[in-house]
């Protein structure tokens, strides 16, 4: 996804919630700001440019996601996230 957006930074409670997914390898259930839904392994936590992304496997693919373009993410031992900016 190419975008010229400037990128918002997230909460940091929400980061580490995605950084002990990639550790564990979990399955994720994203929701994604512009209404598409992946389910998804965490893979690695990647910082470009100042731009965080969430490294992703999906059906085999790898690919980064934004971190400021997912809406929340879901997993049986964090429950439903919300991602949201840092207060």
């Amino acid at each position: 996804m190419l975008t010229n957006e400037v990128y918002r930074p997230i909460n940091c409670d929400d980061y580490d919630s995605l950084e002990l997914a990639c550790q564990n390898g979990w399955m994720l259930a994203l929701t994604l700001k512009n209404g598409e839904q992946l389910q998804a392994r965490a893979k690695d936590m990647v910082s470009r440019k100042n731009v965080e992304y969430l490294s992703i496997e999906v059906a085999g693919a790898c690919q980064e996601l934004r971190l400021d373009h997912i809406l929340s993410f879901n997993h049986p031992e964090l429950g439903t996230v919300v991602v949201s900016e840092p207060d």
